[in-house]
């Protein structure tokens, strides 16, 4: 089957995602900056949130890009990933709302962590699917990147517990590692 239909679904449940995140931040009752400072934690959590979300789109269109068809497994995996990235309004809500406190902290992490495990899934229903030679498959390769996220989302988030601070660094490295589009697909299937 055609995978056009997955990717208008995927790109509009990530553009809820993206607005019910944004809803989520209330207008201070203040007219004056000071007014603004209690925000902070929550608009460093969106902050970090959207740039998450936006990694996620941008690979997951650059994924099915290289891909020529889905399958049902395909959608069953897409699905799960969609699924967590639809938590992740919430444990940013969580964890702004109380000022980046231990079990928020530990809990975004956890949906981080099941977010790149869904999006690893996906990934390799779609190698079985298209062949291990497919260029989708070159593309991909050993994946270090993915596979040192998901370590270092494990690892932030027992270390919630010993310094949320250590946490949040592990998280901003994360999305400072795929702040810069991952050009191996296009590279790919440019050859």
């Amino acid at each position: 089957m055609g995978k056009t239909r997955l990717e208008a679904f995927s790109d509009g449940v990530i553009a809820i995602i993206i607005t019910i995140m944004v809803l989520e931040m209330k207008v201070p009752h203040g007219d004056d900056l000071a007014s603004l400072k209690p925000l902070i934690p929550v608009f460093l959590s969106y902050v970090l949130s959207f740039a998450f979300v936006g990694i996620y789109w941008n690979n997951h269109h650059h994924l099915l890009h290289a891909v020529h068809k889905v399958n049902g497994p395909t959608l069953w995996a897409n699905l799960h990933l969609l699924f967590w990235l639809s938590l992740v309004p919430f444990v940013t809500g969580w964890m702004g709302e109380n000022h980046f406190g231990t079990a928020p902290v530990a809990l975004y992490g956890v949906v981080l962590l099941m977010s790149g495990v869904a999006y690893t899934i996906l990934v390799r229903v779609l190698m079985r699917h298209h062949g291990h030679d497919s260029a989708l498959a070159r593309a991909i390769g050993s994946d270090a990147k993915g596979k040192v996220s998901l370590l270092a989302y494990a690892a932030a988030i027992p270390l919630a517990w010993v310094s949320v601070w250590i946490s949040m660094g592990l998280y901003f490295a994360v999305a400072a590692m795929w702040f810069v589009p991952d050009r191996r697909i296009e590279s790919t299937l440019g050859e």
